[in-house]
């Protein structure tokens, strides 16, 4: 039978993974190894008991005052694991430093699966942009969600061959959890209204780590709240709320909330009047939900959401991300997701191409 190792560390990968690693559990000898890279409680173990993924067999303990040394540590502690369990194949998804760990399982011979392979923003302000570069080209075999991502890989030399287009794992995961996600209430709790509330998030480097653009960014959400006479609910990553406080960023009228578990957030996603955010996973979710949406960002790696018409780049100023809201909004619902958002057996696609037998 063979042996797989499959490797996560963040909350998108642990939502996206769900379904796939209860396959693989009842197909393989399969290994759930945590590499710690977000160790806090509300963006791992959060997930794990509200999804009912079962707990990992390793937790690696990765954690690092910066970027160089949690890759550094990543890199120690997967050639270890790698080392002492041997595994024929290592699965990794999407664009964090846990995914670096492809570059080990290479040089050791492993072969590697990426799920969410091909992903190009090519602005390489972007940290997981340069990531995305070293773990496709660490991989063995490449899982792109679309078409258009394959042709990126194809693009940088990559081998057809290798390239498996999978679908979108997150409508089958939407899908598996939706009668919870519509039985979730947290309009009691947040004290709103459907369709008469911003839902915000943001997290990325690009915009937290810059004084300037957070400053900007969340004097852009206050003057969206002033001008729609509508709170806005932010769900508050932990890296946010540091270095709001670390840069003397004033929340003002913004309502800004603890991290929130997978069926409270979906809930609020689906109901808002526009979702305000620089996740990619948001991007996604909205497009299948038909909710307007405004990302904050100056580049995307979906850029199939721009086209279809779901969601609109706006950057951090007032002065864009407002006409952004008026135009979204105009549109809400008129478009079509790509069909590989659309995919329901994600999960056992993907598996077929772990064990092989695809």
């Amino acid at each position: 039978m063979p042996k797989v190792i499959t490797l996560l560390g963040t909350r998108p990968e642990i939502i996206r993974l769900s379904r796939v690693i209860e396959v693989l559990d009842e197909t393989c000898d399969h290994l759930l190894a945590h590499t710690g890279q977000n160790y806090d409680d509300r963006l791992s173990g959060m997930f794990f008991r509200e999804l009912g993924v079962r707990e990992p067999d390793v937790f690696m303990g990765v954690r690092g005052t910066g970027f160089a040394d949690q890759i550094g540590q990543m890199l120690a502690h997967a050639e270890k694991l790698f080392s002492a369990e041997k595994p024929d194949t290592v699965l990794i998804l999407g664009d964090t430093n846990t995914g670096i760990a492809a570059f080990v399982a290479k040089r050791m011979g492993i072969r590697v699966c990426h799920m969410e392979a091909g992903n190009r923003c090519y602005d390489d302000r972007v940290p997981e942009e340069v990531n995305r570069r070293v773990i496709d080209h660490s991989s063995s075999v490449l899982m792109p969600y679309t078409y258009r991502s394959a042709e990126n890989l194809v693009r940088e030399g990559i081998g057809r061959e290798r390239i498996f287009v999978t679908g979108n794992p997150i409508k089958e995961v939407l899908d598996f959890y939706g009668p919870q996600i519509d039985a979730a209430d947290p309009f009691t709790a947040f004290d709103v209204l459907p369709d008469e509330y911003f839902l915000v998030t943001a997290h990325r480097a690009e915009t937290t780590d810059d004084p300037a653009r957070l400053a900007s960014l969340v004097e852009s959400l206050n003057s969206a709240v002033e001008q729609y006479g509508m709170p806005a609910l932010a769900s508050l990553h932990p890296r946010t709320a540091d270095k709001m406080q670390q840069f003397g960023v004033a929340e003002g009228a913004v309502r800004f909330v603890p991290p929130m578990g997978l069926f409270d957030f979906v809930r609020l996603e689906k109901e808002a009047f526009c979702v305000l955010s620089d996740s990619g996973t948001v991007q996604e979710e909205c497009c299948i939900f038909g909710v307007p949406t405004v990302t904050m960002r100056d580049v995307t790696e979906r850029p199939e959401t721009i086209e279809c018409g779901s969601n609109i780049l706006a950057g951090v100023e007032a002065e864009r991300i407002l006409p952004a809201i008026d135009v979204a909004v105009r549109s809400a619902g008129t478009w079509t997701p790509p069909a590989e958002y659309l995919a329901r057996n994600v999960s056992d696609i993907v598996s077929r191409i772990v064990l092989g037998i695809a």
